[in-house]
């Protein structure tokens, strides 16, 4: 198979979706790796460490997408390559359909096969390619916020430790999966209080076993949730529905209880976010005010820790990325169910029912399509 790797072109994207070490090991198995000049540069994989592993360096990213019978990339095709994708075409990367219906239409209408990261699931629900990106997302989560609350960046000028005779700041997250219970790690080593939400009792139980005497454990309604916000110097979106859209766990109105200068770093951006006043941002214009709370909602958050970012994602997809190439996306996704559920459009149809729901498009099964 021809695998592709394009240059990155999102806002502040420096990410690779192969290392050169995942190119060696694809040409030892007989297969072409293209990658376009500079796409490794911002993770640290210069061009010639591709070319000693065997690939291709391509000058031109419309001849990676016209020669590359599958494409690898980390984030979702921008506008200016949706013309790119074709018929047959595997796209393998994050989608995030359910926050963006113009790429939905995009590519059910290139006929391409789209294969999402966060999508592929294992047997015991884990989502193994989006787990290492949430795994950055939660503890920068803590380090961007502890930055945006100093003074200087507009917030309330609040030390996330505090300091003796001084109580520490409160941080609440809502969510207590990976984006979660990183984000409370990384928080609780600051020294700072924090208070986890979550719906899910077995994962509290859990979390109160796990977390250190500062991290607190509450159970997520609506009650709890406005309860807590009102509290919280730092707040952190972490919910997330697989392949849907995040619910709306707090409104516009509801920001009027917390303080201003007050934080709110809202991680669920990638799939629509979980409060009502979030709208993508980027690392080059990261930060808003909306009802005296700052927000932070940038869509790539990992993006701005390229090394760890890249090595982390591609020790995760890599395998699945051989798969597609030895057997093809029919025999690979038949052979394996975890790749399968990744598998959101093939031929025009959509084979995510979520993606279908949040915009009302028919979708047909995993079954039909296999």
């Amino acid at each position: 198979m021809i695998v592709g790797v394009p240059l990155e072109i999102k806002s502040d994207e420096s990410r690779v979706a192969l290392v050169p070490a995942g190119a060696q090991a694809l040409v030892g198995r007989g297969h072409t790796v293209l990658v376009q000049q500079g796409a490794g540069i911002g993770s640290g994989f210069a061009d010639e460490m591709y070319m000693v592993a065997g690939a291709e360096i391509v000058s031109d990213a419309l001849e990676v997408w016209e020669r590359a019978q599958m494409i690898m990339k980390v984030k979702e095709p921008v506008a200016t390559e949706y013309a790119r994708m074709r018929a047959g075409q595997i796209v393998f990367t994050y989608f995030h359909f359910a926050a963006n219906e113009k790429l939905t239409h995009a590519v059910l209408d290139s006929d391409c096969v789209a294969v999402a990261y966060e999508t592929v699931q294992l047997s015991t629900g884990e989502l193994p390619l989006l787990t290492p990106m949430s795994e950055v997302a939660g503890r920068m989560a803590i380090q961007e916020g502890a930055r945006y609350l100093e003074r200087a960046h507009g917030g309330l000028g609040c030390l996330l430790g505090g300091v003796p005779g001084v109580l520490p700041a409160e941080v609440v997250i809502l969510g207590g999966g990976v984006v979660g219970s990183n984000a409370a790690k990384i928080a609780a080593g600051f020294g700072a209080h924090v208070t986890i939400l979550d719906v899910d009792l077995d994962r509290l139980r859990y979390l109160s076993d796990v977390m250190p005497a500062n991290v607190d454990t509450y159970y997520s309604n609506r009650h709890n949730i406005l309860e807590q916000i009102g509290r919280a110097d730092l707040l952190i979106g972490a919910v997330l529905l697989p392949g849907a859209k995040a619910p709306r766990l707090v409104l516009r109105d509801d920001l009027k209880l917390m303080k201003d200068g007050s934080v709110l770093v809202d991680v669920a951006v990638d799939q629509g976010g979980c409060v009502e006043t979030v709208k993508p941002t980027t690392h080059a214009d990261p930060t808003y005010v909306v009802e005296g709370v700052i927000h932070y909602c940038v869509a790539n958050m990992p993006g701005a820790v390229p090394r760890t970012s890249t090595l982390a994602l591609t020790n995760a997809t890599f395998p699945y990325a051989m798969l597609l190439a030895e057997h093809g996306w029919e025999s690979a996704c038949r052979a394996n169910r975890s790749l399968a559920l990744g598998l959101n459009a093939v031929g025009g149809q959509l084979t995510y029912q979520a993606v279908g729901e949040a915009f009302g498009i028919p979708s047909v099964s995993l079954t039909e399509v296999l």
